[in-house]
């Protein structure tokens, strides 16, 4: 028997504080720049952020109305279904029904702790390890660490601004191999606004069907669509993919719920039921209250939603028109969403304040540094040389920042 002391007992194996699996999880870039200019707005600069995806109006009053009564319920006190509250499922398959067209019974809906529980568990739930996922490029950041936890092997398909960040039928052809089982689509999309037309959306699908994969389709932004652009739902333009799609959604960009924390899955009655038994372990049911504000929610009207949207695409049109008049950075015009996504490359290896920024992230180091305003690097959603702003915030401030950010670009060279 080996003592403390002896050879055999200091001739172990050492072993890592934290597993591989997740010591390998990056950080949220977009939490990160968030967090970071709160704390030096809270230090006392005057930082403007466009980091984070949160719309800036309050949750509308008959929601929060909801929820003030919900908790004088003694229900709400108890555990509930871990799939979620049974009226909620049923209100969430009656909203998908009138929002996009698509039938589902309530048996198909998981009510999951925001969006991202969504995400992980519907990779979690069909991706087995060594499966590939196709995960169009510019993507939003949770995509690939959800992937990569579940098992699966992220495989990238870049678009850029030349084609409006769009994926083709013929790239994701090309990235297809053997050991392909997901596609993840994302329209409107984050981080680029790009939405996709509703005859490329069937033509995926129907590529999508004729080879046997799964598609794994974000509608968070369903209602967030300008201009001439409309959101279609994949299982409605091509019903045939309904037993191998997986469409995930949630209240917190819609209604400017982001805190409210509930999200939905809605796939395959057997698909539900696998992830169901999976939350039943992981998280069992979602805070009561925020799901009886959700069904308030979903079960209510969308005036606010069309007031919201109107602000959102008069801040669109200044933001697009602002970074274009700086030199060096080209902004295509989102169509959904509230994102822009302009091109910075011109920028990289210029001088600025003494420094060339060698990547979209020293960029925007140097510009939080220099003009106080927060914007996250292309790097975090898999495209160098671009930066994200989130135009989800005040007409004013974002005059300022993008105003800011001018004054200090301006001085390239």
């Amino acid at each position: 028997m080996a003592t403390p002391g002896s050879d055999t007992a200091t001739t172990q194996p050492a072993r890592t504080r934290v597993s591989k699996r997740i010591g390998g999880i990056a950080e949220s870039a977009t939490l990160a720049v968030d967090a970071k200019a709160k704390a030096l707005k809270a230090a006392g600069r005057p930082v403007i952020g466009f980091g984070a995806g949160e719309p800036d109006f309050p949750t509308p009053p008959a929601i929060v109305a909801a929820a003030k009564a919900a908790c004088e319920v003694p229900r709400n006190h108890r555990y509930t279904p871990a799939a979620g509250l049974p009226e909620l499922r049923a209100a969430i398959a009656a909203k998908t029904l009138r929002d996009s067209g698509y039938r589902v019974e309530a048996s198909q809906v998981l009510v999951t702790n925001g969006g991202k529980q969504a995400v992980y568990q519907a990779f979690a739930t069909i991706v087995d390890p060594g499966d590939e996922v196709l995960l169009p490029a510019p993507f939003w950041t949770t995509y690939p660490e959800a992937i990569t936890l579940a098992g699966g092997v992220p495989v990238q398909v870049t678009a850029d601004e030349s084609t409006d960040y769009l994926v083709t039928v013929e790239q994701l052809e090309a990235a297809r191999t053997p050991r392909t089982k997901v596609l993840l689509f994302c329209s409107p999309s984050n981080p680029t606004g790009s939405v996709y037309p509703p005859e490329q959306v069937e033509a995926i699908g129907r590529w999508a069907v004729a080879n046997g994969i799964w598609v794994i389709t974000d509608e968070i932004y369903e209602h967030l669509v300008y201009d001439d652009a409309r959101h279609v739902s994949m299982p409605v333009v091509v019903p045939e993919l309904a037993d191998t799609c997986i469409v995930l959604n949630g209240v917190a960009k819609t209604y400017a719920m982001t805190g409210w924390r509930v999200g939905w899955l809605i796939g395959p009655a057997d698909v539900v039921k696998a992830a169901s038994n999976l939350q039943s372990h992981l998280s069992s049911n979602v805070n009561n209250v925020a799901q009886e504000a959700a069904l308030a929610a979903v079960s209510g009207s969308l005036d606010a939603v069309a007031d919201m949207r109107a602000a959102f695409d008069r801040r669109r049109r200044t933001m697009v028109e602002l970074l274009s008049a700086i030199p060096g950075v080209h902004c295509p015009v989102p169509k959904g969403a509230f994102y822009a996504y302009p091109s910075v490359k011109d920028l990289i290896g210029k001088e600025i304040r003494g420094q060339r920024p060698s990547s979209s992230v020293e960029l925007a180091a140097l510009i939080l540094e220099h003009a106080e305003v927060a914007v996250v690097p292309g790097e975090a959603f898999g495209t160098p040389g671009y930066l994200r702003l989130s135009y989800a915030l005040g007409d004013e401030d974002l005059a300022t920042g993008v105003n800011r950010m001018g004054d200090l670009l301006r001085e390239a060279r």
